[in-house]
């Protein structure tokens, strides 16, 4: 006995308005939930951005010094490990892959501060804000943390 309205099924093709408007209801409600979730996780990853490039800039700094005996002075800044200093014995940079000293994830410019409160030399990030102190986003990197 064969089914005939199993031809029938197969011609009918496409979807119908209200399965549209079911599945893009789904879609939506998902986006809603999830949604929030992940933008929370962008200030989460430029924090953590931040920190691996500090550890760059320390290792670089530390390289910086076996070949030159000391880090670059605070006026030198961070471009010394890029850009030859004047006065600089023995630099055998660039110390960065990249031929200049990026930025923070924010846009902002790495703080340099040498002799260091916290060690040798201080380097931090002022988060989002660009202000000392701060929460989430807002909260400063630095690299004696």
């Amino acid at each position: 006995m064969k089914n005939r309205l199993m031809p029938e099924l197969l011609k009918k093709g496409g979807f119908t308005l209200l399965e549209l408007l079911i599945v893009m209801i789904i879609i939506g409600l998902l986006a809603a939930l999830i949604g929030p979730k992940m933008i929370g996780r962008v200030g989460e990853s430029r924090q953590t951005v931040a920190k691996q490039q500090i550890e760059g800039f320390s290792s670089a700094l530390e390289m910086y010094k076996l070949d030159t005996t000391k880090y670059p002075t605070q006026e030198q800044g961070l471009e010394a490990l890029v850009a030859e200093p004047q006065g600089t014995v023995n630099w055998k940079g660039p110390y960065l892959k990249k031929k200049f000293v990026p930025k923070d994830p924010w846009g902002n410019n790495y703080v340099y501060v040498y002799p260091g409160e916290h060690g040798d030399y201080d380097i931090l990030s002022y988060g989002a804000d660009g202000n000392t102190g701060g929460d989430d986003e807002d909260k400063d990197v630095a690299s004696w943390e």
